[in-house]
Parts: structure tokens; sequence; C-alpha cells
């Protein structure tokens, strides 16, 4: 299974966020006395696509989408040079197919910053300089080892002249994940594990008194870096979001009520990191189970009976494929989105789409 890890500087409130998404409460403890093991935790979607098919069909099982993520201890300055926790922590970070980096912006008398200030920004500048020193010593190792040999081979002569662009690259104090490359180079760059390859997302910890935009320190900055890098950007009451999680409903309404806080960040930012790892869902159902299932975006229907059952995949004659928003303006049937015209047969080489409603015919 795919995973995000969640990273941040100490006291950045990352196992708050992490105790949110999980909602594990009280059970995870924020990084202490050197640990450097992460937490996981395994969470389902938010779809409102799949709640609405267990609603109608009213299934002996439900089974949701899942992904999973993993809290990391806080990254120090000098990390990346192997200070203090840096080489296990850029371990489990190499591990991880996303990053979900925790920002701070709330103030807290009481838990002082380790910085001595809020400043989201130069936060976001020390967590991504440490992330590149890993990838340059990476790169620079490589790079001696192949400069000392007296002849390269042709696969070699390639690799060393992609390893300068992206030398080049995290130079100019940018991360990986900002160069063009082509899908081959990407493959090529696979096994070096870099950190700053991964895609990210950003989420804001804020307070509850930090609901207006005005009040998030250099949250205009925040948004153009981000909007020029292509990072979402995710908004989250930690503090505020992990005490509404034990309360009911109405109890939540009540509580925030007045706080100009209309919906929890957590919902968005699972659904966003569920995106940011290139995932989407399809769906079959029936009265036995509702289920989601999870493929990478651009896979095709063989890729989807093999998701279900390998038989499906080793048998497989054509996938009959309704869209979701078809599947439910045409009462809940195959039979009538049939009828309706809005059922196709697609064969091997269909890729499947986000939401799409499938049944696979077979033969083994």
């Amino acid at each position: 299974m795919l995973h995000c890890g969640i990273v941040g500087l100490p006291l950045s409130g990352k196992s708050t966020i992490f105790n949110v998404i999980t909602r594990a409460g009280a059970e995870v403890k924020p990084y202490a006395g050197g640990k450097t093991d992460p937490n996981k935790a395994v969470v389902s979607v938010p779809d409102k696509r799949f709640d609405a098919l267990v609603q109608i069909h009213k299934p002996k099982k439900e089974t949701p989408a899942q992904v999973e993520f993993v809290d990391l201890a806080g990254l120090s300055r000098g990390a990346g040079k192997g200070a203090g926790l840096g080489n296990a922590f850029l371990s489990f970070v190499a591990d991880a197919d996303a990053l979900v980096q925790v920002i701070r912006c709330f103030s807290n008398p009481a838990v002082e910053h380790p910085e001595g200030s809020i400043d989201p920004i130069r936060d976001w500048d020390i967590l991504e300089d440490e992330l590149i020193f890993r990838d340059l010593a990476v790169i620079e190792n490589r790079l001696g080892k192949l400069r000392a040999k007296k002849k390269l081979i042709p696969e070699e002569t390639v690799e060393k002249e992609l390893l300068e662009k992206c030398y080049d690259c995290l130079m100019e104090e940018k991360p990986l994940r900002s160069m063009e490359l082509k899908p081959e180079e990407w493959r090529q760059l696979r096994g070096f594990t870099f950190v700053t390859s991964r895609p990210e997302i950003i989420v804001l910890n804020l307070d509850e008194t930090q609901s207006d935009e005005a009040k998030i320190p250099k949250f205009e900055e925040i948004k153009k870096r981000a909007e020029e890098q292509g990072t979402k950007v995710c908004r989250l009451y930690g503090s505020l979001e992990m005490d509404v999680a034990e309360l009911t409903d109405e109890e939540a309404a009540e509580f925030t009520e007045g706080l100009n806080i209309t919906e929890p960040g957590r919902e968005r930012l699972i659904e966003e990191a569920y995106k940011v790892l290139g995932l989407i869902s399809f769906f079959t159902c029936g009265p036995d189970e509702v289920r989601a299932w999870t493929l990478h975006d651009g896979e095709n229907a063989v890729d989807a009976a093999g998701a279900i059952h390998s038989d499906l995949a080793r048998g497989f004659i054509r996938a009959q494929v309704v869209a979701f928003d078809d599947y439910a303006a045409h009462a809940n049937s195959f039979d009538e989105c049939r009828k309706a015209g809005c059922l196709r047969l697609e064969g091997k080489e269909y890729i499947v789409k986000d939401g799409d409603m499938i049944e696979i015919r077979f033969n083994v």
C-alpha cells in the first residue's frame, strides 16, 4: 500500500495532525527521547459516492478505499548532513511515496518554537533545504564513483548526464519534483529514492483564531510559492479538530459555532493525499459488498480486473462500465443504464476513470 510520510520541524504539531487524520486519540504520543520509529495507520478515504452506494445497497460488508499515513520524527537543522536523528529520519522519508509537510502557524507560549518565532516560510525553507542536502549527498556519492572510472559504458554516460542535471537543479535550491523529465528519465532515477522528487502537500497547522486568512502569518507568500511549485496547501486546525473528533455531530457543530470554521480539514487532507499519490477509485456493488477499489491513475480495465482477482484478469473478456453520476441518475441500476445507452462495453485497453462503476466479464 502506498503511504504518505508526515514531516515537519519539532513541535510543529505533526503528531497532533497524525492523530486528527487517523483519529487515534491519545494512543499516539509525540516523539521524545530520541525515538525515530514511525507511527503508522491506515485510514479510509472519504468518498460521498461510496457512502451513497452503501445507503442504496445496504450491503453486508462495506470496504472503502484506504491510504496509509506515517508520522515521522521531527526534522531539525543539519539532518540532511546526518546531524541528530538525521540519517535514521531520512531513511524513513526515502520510503514514503508522498510527503505531507506540517508547518506551524499557531502561537503558543507554553510550547516554544525551536527557531524562536513563528515564520512559516522560514520553516518551509529549513525542511526543504535539509531534504535537498540529503539528495545532493546521494548524487555526489554516485557522481564521484562515475568520475573515478577511466571509461564509462553508454548506460553510465546517460546516468552521469542525468545526475548532473539533477545536481544543478538542487544547487539552485529547487526540489527535483520541479524538474520536467521524460518518463524514462524518472524511471532511471527511481533506484536513488530521492526525497525531493516525492509529491508534496503543505499542511498549515492553525489554531481556532486563524480562520481568517489575514491572521495566518505570511499566507499570501505561502500561497504564491505553492502556486509556483504546483503544491497543494491544506489548512487544518490541529488541536481543535482533535478535540472535535471526540464529540457527536451536534456537539461539534455547537463547539465550532462562531469560529467561522465550516468544514474540518481532515477529510480534505486525506482526499488530497489520495490524489497526490496518483490514485483513483472504481466501484463494485451488490447486496454482499460495496467496495471502492484502488488503481493508479492511467491503469486499464485489465488492471481493474486484476485488482479484484487475478482470475478475472487472466480470463478477461470485457468490462461493463458506467460513470457513477450516470449510475446514480438511472435508478442505481446497470439495467437502467443499459436501456438509457450510458452503459459501455470496454476492452482491455480502456483507461479506467475515477468513479467508474465496473462489472468484469471473464472466462477461465
